[in-house]
């Protein structure tokens, strides 16, 4: 890395998001005009980022349709200048696309290096100015804003350094707001990234330039990083890392990192960070990894007994990356590392106290269900203190009885009758599927009842890897109420069986909490 490093600390950081755009060209990706929308308002008024991306001119006509929709509802808040579209030097193409659907805003893609000018292309650089030009005028004469995407930049920097610099000097002069720097390709490496940006800064400091990151080497991060530092003051990211190949910079390890590394501020708002990821993972369909950075499952989540000792002791193992600004809280794991004060921690959530003796044996049957791969959950301790102790946990609530069916042309129904403390209920209904139906039959006799029914809000379904059709199944389903999120997990060689054990497991857990 050369040159002198620029001052960042107390300067403000602006956040470009493309999830809608640049994330949607991840692999099997589409998001519906709804689910567009509700994702860009949760982005601008919640998340508060600086502005967003939503759409690519000329795609489709449910891309138009999204646009359009997105557009009608910023005018109405406020937010229109905010909003932006990519485009393409096609004439009046893009531009009276982009018109149409009601933006403001174009992001014009133009080639950043000379290999793509002559090749793609197949102009020389003048003619691609030439063209730019045009595209830029008739934008100004439609009142939209330019913004311009130097495509492959960072390789343009590697082999083509005179052409970047000879379309910088040319757009400088037009009447465009913005000049982007994408690493198209995910080439860069950190000192690159912050020798290219401090090239550019320093040659043209009139220009306002923004950096586009790709993560094909796992280093989008570390080179949002380096551009800050080289004096970048508007990054691009995308929700959860959406987008081509490997993705782009993740919104909330560009948001952390900065912030608790340069000491950049940012409009975002953490705390809102879980709910647009979660979000996101449901309408993409793209599970997040669990030790995915600030926004897996398990990333507050200590193992060690030692960990869980040392927080006892004073905090000893938090760092700046407090789950609760980001809308997180830590939990202490439950398997072979756990030890006794991560056992402990768990008890007393669930507002279990045991002797030293009694800790000790659960502490052991806990090591040995994770010797043998087995997923201890909170939810399962108040059976293993049973079991170990040879106590008795009452079942309050049984099945019966169920019976299901699914014909082809009609919708499954099932009809279900179940005891609550000892007095037995029976309804029926239909659903999307068997235990859809089975879940709304429950819900009728819970609702006869006045009791509280929680919403599942994840279901997931694992087998034995090479596991053949009579293998067990394990359901794990996520649950819902009020403040209270908890799991519940069964086995069984019938999925829905497996799901339907979960279910009733779930409502004994709710019993014994009431």
């Amino acid at each position: 890395m050369t040159g002198k490093i620029v001052e960042v600390e107390n300067q403000v950081l602006s956040i470009m998001d493309t999830t809608l755009r640049d994330g949607e060209q991840t692999s099997g990706v589409s998001f519906t005009d709804t689910e567009k929308l509700s994702v860009a308002k949760i982005l601008l008024e919640s998340v508060q980022v600086d502005r967003i991306e939503v759409a690519s001119a000329r795609v489709s006509e449910g891309e138009f349709s999204a646009a359009r929709r997105i557009m009608e509802w910023a005018a109405g808040s406020g937010h229109l200048n905010k909003v932006e579209i990519l485009g393409f030097v096609d004439g009046k193409v893009s531009l009276d696309w982009i018109n149409e659907a009601g933006g403001k805003v174009i992001n014009l893609l133009c080639k950043g290096s000379y290999k793509h000018v002559t090749q793609q292309l197949r102009k020389t650089p003048e003619e691609h100015i030439a063209d730019i030009k045009k595209s830029v005028d008739y934008a100004k004469e439609l009142g939209i804003a330019v913004n311009v995407y130097l495509e492959d930049w960072s390789n343009g920097m590697r082999n083509s350094k005179d052409y970047v610099h000879f379309m910088v000097s040319k757009l400088k002069d037009m009447d465009v707001q913005r000049i982007m720097l994408p690493d198209t390709l995910g080439i860069l490496d950190p000192d690159e990234t912050y020798d290219f940006c401090k090239e550019m800064i320093e040659s043209f400091p009139s220009v306002e330039f923004d950096f586009h990151a790709h993560n094909d080497y796992d280093l989008a991060i570390a080179n949002v990083f380096h551009a800050v530092r080289a004096g970048i003051r508007c990054v691009h990211t995308t929700v959860n890392g959406l987008g081509e190949r490997a993705g782009n910079a993740p919104l909330s390890s560009v948001i952390a990192t900065t912030k608790d590394h340069l000491k950049m501020a940012t409009n975002v708002n953490e705390s809102m960070l879980n709910r647009i990821s979660k979000l996101v993972e449901t309408f993409s369909g793209l599970r997040i990894p669990t030790n995915k950075p600030l926004i897996g499952e398990f990333v507050f989540t200590q193992c060690s007994g030692i960990h869980a000792d040392g927080d006892n002791k004073n905090n000893l193992y938090f760092n700046d990356l407090l789950p609760e600004r980001f809308g997180r809280t830590r939990t202490y794991a439950l398997g072979k590392t756990s030890g006794k004060a991560n056992i402990k921690a768990n008890l007393e959530d669930l507002g279990i106290e045991l002797g030293p003796d009694a800790l000790k044996k659960v502490t052991t049957r806990i090591i040995e269900l994770g010797d043998k791969k087995e997923t201890v959950t909170a939810e399962d301790l108040p059976y293993i203190v049973a079991d170990v102790l040879h106590e008795s946990i009452e079942q309050k609530i049984h099945v019966n009885n169920y019976a299901m069916t699914h014909a082809m042309g009609l919708k499954p129904s099932a009809t279900v009758s179940i005891k609550i403390n000892k007095k037995s209920y029976e309804a029926s209904a239909s659903g999307d599927g068997q235990y859809d139906a089975f879940m709304n039959a429950l819900k009728s006799i819970y609702n006869e009842l006045e009791k509280p029914f929680p919403k599942l809000t994840d279901y997931s379904v694992s087998i034995p890897p090479g596991g053949k059709t009579d293998a067990l199944v394990e359901t794990v389903i996520t649950w819902s109420l009020d403040e209270l999120e908890f799991k519940t997990r069964a086995l069984d060689p019938d999925q829905t069986a497996a799901a339907i054990t979960a279910t009733i497991r779930m409502l004994n857990i709710l019993e014994h909490k009431s």
